[in-house]
């Protein structure tokens, strides 16, 4: 049985009308990904995208996922419904990590998990150079990054006030070429699993196969999220007492719910 971590590296793909974005990933963005993540060895990596059957989000596939890479930009709602429930239902059951790139925050997935509240933002795209300035050194996404800072040479610049739910720990803050600044690194904690946002990597430029550190930096995310392999919630809803209880107000209640503490949810079935 393989010890390595199963990485699945997902994209909504590039349409042809994308001229620069296809000139910059003639192969998708998940490939591009994939090329770097699968250099190394502790790593199993599968490719999938959106115009694969269930929206290449199968459950077959789920089950066999530890970390999930997800980059979208345009097409976030031609993701159906329930393919959208098995990727949130694997992060708060099994413990799925998700990495989110970029546009992501806006996909179903990410507002499930994250809130809904991406309507607000600023964005350009004009090219301009980026710098990530690492917030918390200390933390295992920035392991091998040599300097506290480093620059992407062109990007879209995404601005506060950025509409995601404050974090758990802020790891990076990117300033922009024309002033603005924004939470460009960040991660959460969601039922059994972690979350980490990264937002470099717009289509249009090839961050993804030429920034090292961009590539470090998800990497390093990618091994961080690996799940924690923790107990199954027993019971949800109504649940018999741990503890014998002798002096309630309304001790006929506690026989309604005799018996009911050792369900548990079925894989998959953890309703959200």
């Amino acid at each position: 049985m393989s010890s390595k971590l199963k990485v699945t590296v997902w994209s909504e793909g590039l349409p042809e009308s994308e001229v620069n974005a296809v000139r910059s990933y003639p192969n998708d963005i998940n490939t591009a990904i994939g090329d770097f993540l699968k250099k190394d060895p502790a790593l199993d990596v599968t490719l999938s995208h959106l115009t694969m059957p269930e929206c290449g989000l199968s459950q077959e596939l789920i089950d066999n996922t530890d970390v999930l890479v997800w980059w979208s930009h345009l097409y976030h709602d031609k993701v159906t419904d329930e393919a959208a429930a098995r990727v949130v239902n694997a992060v708060l059951q099994k413990g799925m990590g998700l990495l989110l790139l970029h546009s992501a925050t806006s996909a179903k997935v990410s507002r499930l998990l994250l809130g809904s509240n991406r309507s607000g933002g600023k964005y350009r795209e004009c090219g301009e150079r980026a710098r990530v300035w690492l917030i918390n050194r200390a933390h295992p996404i920035c392991e091998g990054l040599e300097e506290d800072w480093f620059d992407i040479p062109n990007e879209e610049m995404y601005g506060e006030p950025f509409g995601l739910p404050t974090p758990d720990d802020l790891i990076f803050i990117t300033w922009f070429q024309g002033g603005e600044a924004l939470r460009s690194g960040m991660t959460y904690n969601r039922g059994a699993g972690r979350i980490f946002y990264f937002q470099a990597g717009h289509e249009e430029f090839p961050i993804y196969s030429e920034n090292a550190a961009v590539q470090k930096v998800i990497t390093n995310g990618v091994k961080w999220l690996k799940p924690t392999r923790g107990p199954i919630p027993i019971g949800r809803g109504e649940v018999d007492a741990l503890e014998v209880m002798d002096d309630v107000p309304y001790p006929e209640r506690l026989e309604r719910s005799k018996g009911k503490i050792n369900r548990r949810p079925l894989p998959g079935k953890y309703n959200i």
